[in-house]
């Protein structure tokens, strides 16, 4: 039996608890494909695991979520992906690896033309940004949004979407000047410098007190309530994250009170539930890049190794765009 490198948490705690390891990799199962991985992506969702902010379902764990590589070996019954293709992947656990075994049933191809870096960045970033947009509230003609963390990876992706689709106002919060300047490069029409301003007086201004149609918020304990706030009548709060901090004291009674809104807390998980749905959703992904309507921004990269910094700097926000791991 051959071993691989993997990066794994023995206990929740600080990007200290992470350890790269020695582990065993056996031939893949029914079912199961082994591949090599080029690029795995970073996210928030991966801090949370590690941190103990979402459940760890057993110890120890392999973090990550994301990746892109090639098919080294397919198990019995594989019959939908060969040796030498190039696929990614978003969902499951793991992905902080130099090899693995994966159930086929993750698995998408990875069309010519994308790079597999590419690929590594924007697949759970960039279907985050395809469901929101698209399922979760349909952003069209005449849309008016606001997308929180409007430079980070999801952010830049989904402003320029937005546009894509024909969204009329496209805002954004981001947390200093250069954060600013890249998310006005990608989608919005407007930018509020958090640091320096007041994001619900900034946005009543821009949309002459009517506020806007939806807020997209990964953030949580920072921008709330305010976030509701923005909202026109009926409009749609989506809490889809929450980098600041769990959201506290929230109940129904307010979105009566503020409006008649409507709440969601969506994960991308339950939008690519099965094997038809994460097609649909990768094939959208993949026609938005190819056509050119949305650019992947690799920003960062830290060697596999050095997993520890990158997850310093994800939470200080040191970064922005998209941070790839190259195991």
């Amino acid at each position: 039996m051959q071993t691989t490198k993997a990066i794994r948490i023995h206990e929740n705690g600080g990007p200290e608890v992470m350890r790269l390891e020695d582990v065993e990799l056996e031939a893949p199962k029914a079912g199961e494909v082994q591949i090599r991985h080029a690029a795995i992506g970073l996210n928030f969702i991966d801090v949370y695991f590690r941190s103990g902010l979402y459940k760890a379902p057993h110890f120890p764990l392999g973090l990550g979520k994301e990746a892109a590589g090639t098919v080294i070996a397919v198990g019995p019954g594989v019959t939908d992906f060969a040796v030498g293709d190039r696929v990614a992947y978003a969902g499951s656990d793991g992905a902080y690896c130099v090899e693995r075994n994966i159930e086929r049933r993750h698995l998408v191809k990875v069309p010519d033309g994308i790079p597999l870096e590419t690929a590594g960045a924007m697949m759970l970033k960039g279907m985050t940004a395809e469901y929101l947009l698209n399922r979760t509230f349909k952003v069209g003609q005449g849309t008016t949004l606001l997308f929180h963390a409007a430079a980070g990876g999801v952010g830049l992706i989904a402003g320029q979407w937005a546009k894509a689709l024909g969204a009329a106002t496209v805002i954004g919060t981001a947390g200093s000047p250069e954060k600013v300047a890249l998310a006005l490069e990608h989608g919005y029409d407007h930018v509020i410098d958090y640091s320096k301003d007041d994001f619900l007086t900034r946005v009543r201004e821009i949309t002459g007190g009517k506020g806007v149609d939806v807020v997209y918020d990964s953030v949580g304990r920072d921008t709330f309530p305010q976030s509701l706030d923005c909202l026109r009548t009926r409009g749609m709060w989506v809490s889809f994250g929450q980098s600041s901090g769990p959201i506290e004291n929230f109940t129904l009674a307010t979105l009566a009170q503020k409006g008649s809104l409507f709440a969601t807390r969506p994960t991308l998980f339950s939008y690519i539930a099965t094997p038809e749905e994460l097609r649909a959703s990768a094939e959208a992904l993949f026609h938005v890049v190819q056509s050119n309507k949305v650019r992947i921004n690799i920003n960062q990269t830290y060697p596999l190794s050095d997993v520890a910094q990158a997850h310093r700097d994800l939470e200080s926000r040191k970064t922005s765009g998209t941070t790839l791991l190259i195991p």
